[in-house]
């Protein structure tokens, strides 16, 4: 329908089935069949963020990181390439819950080297946290605590899981440029506040794919080109391949 490109970012519908309507807590979706569905007006989905496939593949299957999922943010959405320094070690988030992702990090930035890529990264990130590696919602990470009760849940199986909470997610952060926010929605919020750069990474992105070559410094005068013309649609993703797809940058590459 050729809808805008603010939609990768925060869209008011997405394609569930009656499993995944579950996983995203969403209530009268029934059957197995995909189908499009309206979110409603207060939903932390919408988007491609927030899509259970992309925050599974951006976690390691048994914790999530900041890092990892505000890198894919900067990059993939934002158009943002940051290079770490070489020899950096990982940061491990500590499973047993005595301390947050979020408190190593703070000291793991304490280190000047690290200190500049993590404050462009960490919170995109930070605002992911507020889901697990599944994708699913949470409020407070699990950990292992032998001395209380467990809860109970579902494991990465599929299958009955018994399991401790931890300490509470803190989904909020402060961008760069110093703007804050407090929320998944909030970020989504500030990031559509300049669609045209959005728009602009997303038609560099299709022309890397259609060509199979980078953008080079030649090539943004059209890219530019391409988003003047495709403005009056709100940058619509139909428009930006059309207009792709007759640039001397497609035809002649």
């Amino acid at each position: 329908d050729d809808l805008p490109t603010k939609n990768i970012v925060d869209s008011s519908f997405t394609f569930l089935n009656e499993r995944l309507a579950n996983h995203y807590l969403l209530p009268g979706v029934e059957g197995v069949q995909m189908r499009y569905v309206s979110l409603p007006s207060d939903t932390i989905r919408g988007g491609l963020m927030t899509q259970a496939s992309i925050l599974k593949v951006t976690a390691n299957g048994t914790t999530t990181s900041p890092v990892v999922r505000g890198n894919w943010i900067t990059e993939r959405i934002l158009g943002v390439q940051i290079a770490p320094p070489p020899s950096v070690p990982a940061v491990e988030p500590d499973i047993r819950g005595a301390v947050t992702i979020r408190q190593q990090l703070e000291q793991h930035r304490a280190d000047t080297s690290c200190a500049s890529c993590h404050a462009k990264i960490d919170p995109p990130g930070f605002a992911l946290e507020a889901f697990d590696v599944m994708g699913g919602y949470r409020e407070r990470y699990r950990a292992v605590n032998e001395s209380v009760r467990p809860e109970k849940g579902v494991g990465m199986n599929g299958q009955a899981f018994a399991f401790h909470y931890g300490l509470p997610v803190d989904s909020a952060g402060t961008l760069a440029d110093g703007i804050s926010f407090r929320d998944i929605r909030e970020l989504k919020r500030i990031l559509l506040r300049d669609e045209r750069s959005l728009s602009r990474n997303l038609a560099i992105q299709l022309t890397i794919y259609a060509t199979g070559a980078p953008v080079s410094f030649s090539d943004r005068q059209t890219i530019e080109q391409i988003l003047d013309r495709s403005a009056a649609s709100r940058w619509g993703v139909r428009t930006i391949i059309h207009e792709i797809v007759q640039s001397e940058m497609f035809l002649h590459k």
